[in-house]
């Protein structure tokens, strides 16, 4: 038991500005931030005994980070301001390649938060049928917000297969979310 309260506290001295840094890149206020960090270590005292590895914490952390971040923007309806769904399905050169371009603009009436809280169950929905490896490149380049160059030198994968699966990747979030806006 002692060992596990020293590794749990060594874990979050070692990873803490990390996460820190990684959360207060991603919301609006230091204080946010923060609040996200809390909730995260929270998780990973609470759930130490279900990683199943050791060596998988940092990795653990990071995504329990994100997960907090999708979250928070959910119930925050603090979204980019461009949409682009009036795109024709066969213009793919000139197709969108971030999440914001294809994102409406929201106000904040109940209508709109409906309309968010569908948006974002939606491309929930979308990650999960993507292909393991777009739906990584998008996780990646869009929610970590890594460079290309950067994941290329990581993974082996070249820049361009890269900018090719994040394409297709926005194709297939794009196609769902023209799906419900037809529905609305």
């Amino acid at each position: 038991m002692e060992l596990a309260m020293q590794i749990k506290e060594q874990t979050f001295l070692k990873e803490k500005d990390r996460l820190l840094s990684f959360i207060r890149n991603r919301v609006s206020t230091v204080e946010e931030a923060e609040d996200i960090l809390q909730d995260v270590f929270y998780q990973f005292v609470a759930g130490y005994e279900t990683i199943e590895s050791i060596d998988r914490v940092t990795s653990w952390l990071f995504s329990v980070a994100r997960n907090k971040i999708i979250d928070r923007y959910r119930r925050e309806a603090a979204r980019p301001q461009r949409a682009d769904f009036g795109l024709a399905a066969g213009l793919e050169e000139d197709a969108p390649i971030t999440l914001q371009e294809i994102l409406p603009d929201l106000g904040n009436t109940p209508e709109d938060s409906y309309l968010r809280e569908a948006i974002w169950e939606a491309i929930m929905e979308a990650l999960d049928e993507l292909p393991p490896e777009q739906r990584e490149i998008f996780i990646l380049n869009e929610i970590e917000e890594r460079s290309f160059r950067d994941i290329a030198e990581e993974t082996g994968v070249s820049i361009n297969t890269l900018l090719s699966r994040k394409r297709y990747a926005i194709l297939a979030l794009r196609k769902k979310l023209q799906r419900l806006y037809n529905d609305i």
